[in-house]
């Protein structure tokens, strides 16, 4: 039995831990500090709020099915809320945000979005 939601959990621990790994990797190429920038924090909140947007999805699918392209829109802004009350403070504290400050967020932010993106669009054609 091909569970999607267990499929895609593993495939976002694989694809996001592989991006950390990566995105450590260059940084540390680069000469830049490693760990900071919550960059661990950014990758784990990214990590569960895809688990957790798909997870929701794939519960409500069979009561909301014509909803869940709205569904999933609500689950983008839950992101951008996480974003903006957890990471952006934080961020703003010297009145700028940084490269670094704006990829340590955003990296994992767009993997992990691509990868909901395509998970989704291939449940969804197969439920059809």
């Amino acid at each position: 039995m091909n569970n999607p939601f267990f499929s895609f959990t593993i495939k976002a621990f694989v694809v996001l831990g592989s991006a950390f790994i990566i995105h450590i990797t260059v940084l540390n190429v680069l000469a830049y500090p490693l760990f900071n920038d919550r960059i661990i924090a950014s990758y784990i909140a990214n990590l569960f709020l895809i688990i957790a947007v798909f997870g929701m999805l794939y519960l409500l699918k069979r009561k909301y099915k014509s909803q869940l392209g709205f569904l999933f829109l609500v689950g983008s802004a839950l992101k951008f809320t996480v974003f903006f009350i957890f990471f952006y403070p934080f961020y703003k504290l010297d009145n700028d945000i940084s490269r670094l400050e704006f990829a340590a967020f955003f990296i994992p932010y767009i993997i992990g979005l691509f990868l909901e993106t395509i998970s989704l669009s291939k449940w969804l054609n197969n439920m059809e």
